[in-house]
Protein backbone atom coordinates (compact mmCIF):
# COMPACT_ATOMS: atom_id res chain seq x y z
CA UNK A 1 0.00 0.00 0.00
CA UNK A 2 1.52 3.25 -1.19
CA UNK A 3 1.18 6.43 0.77
CA UNK A 4 1.28 9.75 -1.01
CA UNK A 5 3.01 12.59 0.78
CA UNK A 6 0.53 15.36 1.74
CA UNK A 7 2.69 17.89 -0.05
CA UNK A 8 2.41 15.95 -3.38
CA UNK A 9 -1.21 14.81 -3.02
CA UNK A 10 -2.82 18.22 -3.02
CA UNK A 11 -1.37 19.38 -6.39
CA UNK A 12 -2.26 16.02 -7.95
CA UNK A 13 -5.86 16.41 -6.84
CA UNK A 14 -6.03 19.91 -8.24
CA UNK A 15 -4.57 18.87 -11.56
CA UNK A 16 -7.06 15.94 -11.77
CA UNK A 17 -9.96 18.32 -11.21
CA UNK A 18 -8.69 20.62 -13.92
CA UNK A 19 -8.42 17.79 -16.41
CA UNK A 20 -11.94 16.70 -15.63
CA UNK A 21 -13.18 20.25 -16.04
CA UNK A 22 -11.45 20.65 -19.38
CA UNK A 23 -12.93 17.39 -20.58
CA UNK A 24 -16.43 18.51 -19.66
CA UNK A 25 -15.96 21.84 -21.41
CA UNK A 26 -14.93 20.11 -24.65
CA UNK A 27 -18.24 18.25 -24.65
CA UNK A 28 -21.01 20.64 -25.86
CA UNK A 29 -24.02 19.42 -23.81
CA UNK A 30 -21.87 19.32 -20.72
CA UNK A 31 -20.41 22.77 -21.46
CA UNK A 32 -23.93 24.19 -21.74
CA UNK A 33 -24.96 22.58 -18.50
CA UNK A 34 -21.88 23.88 -16.76
CA UNK A 35 -22.33 27.38 -18.08
CA UNK A 36 -25.93 27.42 -16.93
CA UNK A 37 -25.02 26.06 -13.55
CA UNK A 38 -23.68 28.17 -10.73
CA UNK A 39 -20.03 28.99 -11.02
CA UNK A 40 -17.70 26.71 -9.14
CA UNK A 41 -15.15 28.41 -6.94
CA UNK A 42 -11.88 26.65 -6.82
CA UNK A 43 -9.53 27.65 -4.04
CA UNK A 44 -6.10 26.42 -3.79
CA UNK A 45 -5.24 25.23 -0.34
CA UNK A 46 -1.79 26.37 0.44
CA UNK A 47 0.33 23.92 2.29
CA UNK A 48 0.80 24.70 5.96
CA UNK A 49 3.53 27.19 6.53
CA UNK A 50 6.21 26.03 8.75
CA UNK A 51 7.47 28.98 10.71
CA UNK A 52 11.12 29.05 11.45
CA UNK A 53 12.00 28.71 15.10
CA UNK A 54 11.97 32.00 16.94
CA UNK A 55 15.35 33.21 18.07
CA UNK A 56 15.80 33.14 21.82
CA UNK A 57 15.10 36.46 23.53
CA UNK A 58 18.20 38.53 24.05
CA UNK A 59 19.61 38.05 27.42
CA UNK A 60 20.28 41.20 29.38
CA UNK A 61 23.90 41.66 30.34
CA UNK A 62 24.48 41.45 34.07
CA UNK A 63 24.36 44.78 35.77
CA UNK A 64 27.76 45.97 36.85
CA UNK A 65 28.28 45.83 40.57
CA UNK A 66 29.01 49.12 42.33
CA UNK A 67 32.69 49.68 42.63
CA UNK A 68 33.68 50.10 46.25
CA UNK A 69 36.94 51.92 46.66
CA UNK A 70 39.08 50.08 49.05
CA UNK A 71 42.46 51.03 50.30
CA UNK A 72 44.50 47.91 50.17
CA UNK A 73 47.72 47.61 51.95
CA UNK A 74 50.62 47.18 49.66
CA UNK A 75 51.16 43.57 49.05
CA UNK A 76 54.39 42.32 50.36
CA UNK A 77 56.28 40.91 47.46
CA UNK A 78 56.85 37.22 47.85
CA UNK A 79 60.31 36.34 48.93
CA UNK A 80 62.64 35.55 46.16
CA UNK A 81 64.00 32.10 46.56
CA UNK A 82 67.47 31.75 45.27
CA UNK A 83 69.25 28.52 45.03
CA UNK A 84 72.43 28.52 47.05
CA UNK A 85 75.41 28.90 44.90
CA UNK A 86 77.71 26.03 44.95
CA UNK A 87 80.53 26.74 47.31
CA UNK A 88 83.87 26.69 45.54
CA UNK A 89 86.13 23.99 46.56
CA UNK A 90 88.42 25.17 49.34
CA UNK A 91 91.88 26.18 48.33
CA UNK A 92 94.53 25.46 50.88
CA UNK A 93 96.58 28.62 51.33
CA UNK A 94 99.98 28.51 52.94
CA UNK A 95 99.93 29.56 56.60
CA UNK A 96 100.79 33.24 57.12
CA UNK A 97 104.20 34.03 58.52
CA UNK A 98 104.30 34.63 62.27
CA UNK A 99 103.75 38.29 63.15
CA UNK A 100 106.75 40.36 63.95
CA UNK A 101 107.24 41.09 67.64
CA UNK A 102 105.85 44.53 68.53
CA UNK A 103 108.31 47.30 69.00
CA UNK A 104 108.88 48.18 72.64
CA UNK A 105 106.70 51.09 73.66
CA UNK A 106 108.18 53.53 76.05
CA UNK A 107 106.03 54.10 79.08
CA UNK A 108 104.78 57.68 79.28
CA UNK A 109 106.40 59.73 81.98
CA UNK A 110 104.49 59.75 85.23
CA UNK A 111 102.51 62.93 85.76
CA UNK A 112 104.03 65.26 88.28
CA UNK A 113 102.67 64.82 91.75
CA UNK A 114 99.98 67.31 92.52
CA UNK A 115 101.13 69.97 94.85
CA UNK A 116 99.39 69.73 98.20
CA UNK A 117 96.63 72.25 98.42
CA UNK A 118 97.05 74.72 101.20
CA UNK A 119 93.88 74.95 103.26
CA UNK A 120 92.31 78.34 103.57
CA UNK A 121 93.27 80.21 106.73
CA UNK A 122 90.90 79.92 109.68
CA UNK A 123 89.18 83.10 110.80
CA UNK A 124 88.48 82.70 114.56
CA UNK A 125 85.06 83.34 116.07
CA UNK A 126 84.12 86.86 117.12
CA UNK A 127 82.54 87.51 120.54
CA UNK A 128 83.08 91.25 121.23
CA UNK A 129 81.16 92.79 118.34
CA UNK A 130 78.83 95.54 119.49
CA UNK A 131 75.85 94.18 117.52
CA UNK A 132 76.02 90.90 119.46
CA UNK A 133 74.90 92.66 122.66
CA UNK A 134 76.68 90.19 124.92
CA UNK A 135 76.25 91.31 128.60
CA UNK A 136 79.16 91.46 131.03
CA UNK A 137 79.14 88.95 133.90
CA UNK A 138 77.44 90.14 137.09
CA UNK A 139 79.77 90.68 140.03
CA UNK A 140 78.72 88.32 142.80
CA UNK A 141 77.63 90.27 145.91
CA UNK A 142 79.43 87.90 148.26
CA UNK A 143 82.66 88.34 146.26
CA UNK A 144 82.19 92.13 146.28
CA UNK A 145 81.76 92.19 150.09
CA UNK A 146 84.67 89.83 150.55
CA UNK A 147 86.92 91.89 148.24
CA UNK A 148 87.43 89.07 145.73
CA UNK A 149 88.78 90.17 142.37
CA UNK A 150 90.87 88.72 139.57
CA UNK A 151 91.10 87.77 135.87
CA UNK A 152 89.64 84.54 134.45
CA UNK A 153 90.35 83.18 130.94
CA UNK A 154 87.65 80.95 129.42
CA UNK A 155 88.13 78.51 126.50
CA UNK A 156 84.88 78.34 124.47
CA UNK A 157 83.97 75.97 121.62
CA UNK A 158 81.80 77.96 119.18
CA UNK A 159 79.72 75.88 116.75
CA UNK A 160 79.03 76.73 113.09
CA UNK A 161 75.73 78.39 114.08
CA UNK A 162 77.33 80.83 116.54
CA UNK A 163 76.41 79.14 119.81
CA UNK A 164 78.65 78.05 122.69
CA UNK A 165 78.82 74.26 122.81
CA UNK A 166 81.37 74.08 125.64
CA UNK A 167 82.88 76.57 128.10
CA UNK A 168 86.06 75.67 130.01
CA UNK A 169 88.15 77.63 132.57
CA UNK A 170 91.55 78.02 130.97
CA UNK A 171 93.00 80.28 133.68
CA UNK A 172 91.24 80.73 137.01
CA UNK A 173 90.82 84.06 138.76
CA UNK A 174 91.63 82.40 142.07
CA UNK A 175 88.01 82.50 143.22
CA UNK A 176 85.51 79.81 142.25
CA UNK A 177 82.55 82.20 142.57
CA UNK A 178 84.11 84.60 140.01
CA UNK A 179 85.01 81.72 137.64
CA UNK A 180 81.48 80.26 137.81
CA UNK A 181 79.84 83.67 137.27
CA UNK A 182 81.96 84.15 134.13
CA UNK A 183 81.16 80.66 132.81
CA UNK A 184 77.39 81.01 133.28
CA UNK A 185 77.33 84.37 131.51
CA UNK A 186 79.48 83.37 128.53
CA UNK A 187 77.47 80.17 128.05
CA UNK A 188 74.52 82.39 126.96
CA UNK A 189 76.54 84.62 124.59
CA UNK A 190 76.13 84.79 120.81
CA UNK A 191 79.17 84.53 118.52
CA UNK A 192 80.14 85.08 114.92
CA UNK A 193 81.21 81.56 113.91
CA UNK A 194 84.67 80.86 112.60
CA UNK A 195 85.14 80.72 108.84
CA UNK A 196 87.42 78.71 106.61
CA UNK A 197 87.12 80.11 103.16
CA UNK A 198 83.37 80.54 102.53
CA UNK A 199 82.24 77.89 105.05
CA UNK A 200 81.30 78.30 108.71
CA UNK A 201 83.19 75.89 110.93
CA UNK A 202 83.37 75.13 114.65
CA UNK A 203 86.40 76.46 116.44
CA UNK A 204 87.78 77.32 119.92
CA UNK A 205 88.24 80.85 121.15
CA UNK A 206 89.79 82.30 124.39
CA UNK A 207 87.76 84.93 126.26
CA UNK A 208 89.43 86.93 129.14
CA UNK A 209 87.13 88.43 131.78
CA UNK A 210 88.38 90.69 134.62
CA UNK A 211 86.68 91.30 137.96
CA UNK A 212 87.86 94.52 139.66
CA UNK A 213 86.60 96.45 142.65
CA UNK A 214 86.81 100.24 142.27
CA UNK A 215 87.36 102.67 145.17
Amino acid sequence: MNFVSPRLGLPVVVVAHLLVLLGLLSYAPARQALLSAAPIMVQFIAPPRIEPPKPPPPTEPPKPRPVVKRIDRPLTPPPVLTAPAEAPSPVLAPPPPPPAPPAPVEAPPAPPAAAPTTPAPLVPPVFNADYLDNPAPAYPAVSRRGGEQGRVVLRVLVNAKGGADEVQVRTSSGFARLDEAARETVRRWKFVPARRGSDNVAAWVLIPISFRLEG
